[in-house]
């Protein structure tokens, strides 16, 4: 089971204990996922329809719980995914429609539907508690998260603009900072801030996956700092060692060429050293020394060192 899966598992499973919570969860699955039929003689029916099983299952038992709604559920394959089911979850009797769509205020006291079923303005979300339940239930409908390890992002997908800003003003007053996106037809609410994402799930009360997303983002975070740590170190090393490397070219050359008995008694101890350790640090280098040396004086000789042979090609070339 996906990540997003497991959080739609978790959100079917959470009851809002106040009907005015369930009225607002309900509101959104409704403009998302929602169809209203009205027949010749004025008889309105609801369908929710759903690929999820367990969103599904959380209509069924939203209606049920929140209207005392029997709904009846068919299950139907889709046409253009072969191996995806649809899952219908309808309510057929005229009165029960009518109660379900005057409750969540998507249809108005003389009989008129929203266009797209729209809760854009919407007093069902007036209060803090029924906002979480309609961005549960914006999430249920339509939502997804990606795989949390490999990337971070959050999305609700919405068939128009003015639902997409509703959803991205509702996130806003919890301080998350959502951003919309036009992809084909679509209107695409996303967060790709793996903190606000954790902030989402706290939102929607997901907090057995907020707990796993957390772990998941401390352990990647732990192996991003390794990773730099230990490529730090590399980059160091081969610094140093390429740094070894011409320092004792450079003592060879001198060595070769002039001899170890024309340098100053510091300049020659340093290169005898150097090339009896060619792996060890300025630190040791000194240490090694007679007096002792500091790894600054140590890295001024061979600096000395490496401006000396550098004068001794140029003669040679010069010459």
């Amino acid at each position: 089971m996906s990540f997003s899966s497991r959080i739609k598992e978790e959100l079917s499973r959470h009851m809002s204990a106040a009907r005015h919570c369930q009225i607002a969860e309900i509101a959104a699955i409704l403009s998302l996922c929602g169809r209203i039929q009205i027949s010749g003689d004025d008889h309105y029916s609801i369908k929710i329809h759903t690929e999820n099983v367990t969103v599904a299952r959380k209509c069924f038992t939203l209606l049920r719980k929140t209207f005392n709604i029997e709904t009846d559920i068919s299950i139907r394959r889709n046409a253009h995914l072969g191996k995806n089911r649809i899952y219908s979850v309808c309510v057929k009797q005229h009165e029960d429609a009518l109660r379900v769509l005057k409750a969540t205020k998507l249809l108005s006291e003389d009989g008129e539907i929203g266009e797209n079923l729209s809760v854009v303005g919407n007093v069902v979300v007036q209060n803090p508690c029924c906002r979480r339940a309609f961005l549960r239930g914006a999430f249920l409908a339509s939502g997804s998260i990606s795989d949390p390890e490999k990337f971070y992002h959050f999305e609700i997908v919405c068939a128009t603009e003015p639902k997409a800003r509703q959803i991205q003003s509702i996130m806003a007053t919890f301080d998350i900072d959502a951003k919309i996106v036009i992809r084909k037809r679509y209107y695409v609410v996303y967060i790709k801030e793996g903190s606000q994402i954790v902030d989402i799930l706290n939102v929607m009360e997901a907090h057995l996956s907020l707990m796993e997303l957390e772990n998941i983002r401390i352990l990647k975070e732990m192996r991003g700092n390794v990773n730099r740590q230990v490529n730090c170190e590399t980059a160091n090393i081969n610094k140093t060692v390429s740094a070894a490397v011409k320092q004792i070219e450079d003592i060879e050359f001198i060595r070769d060429t002039v001899g170890f008995e024309s340098l100053p008694d510091g300049l020659a101890q340093i290169a005898r050293a150097r090339l009896l350790k060619p792996e060890a640090t300025l630190k040791e280098l000194g240490e090694d020394l007679e007096p002792p040396v500091g790894k600054s004086g140590v890295n001024h000789r061979l600096r000395k060192l490496g401006e000396m042979a550098e004068k001794l090609r140029d003669q040679g070339t010069d010459s």
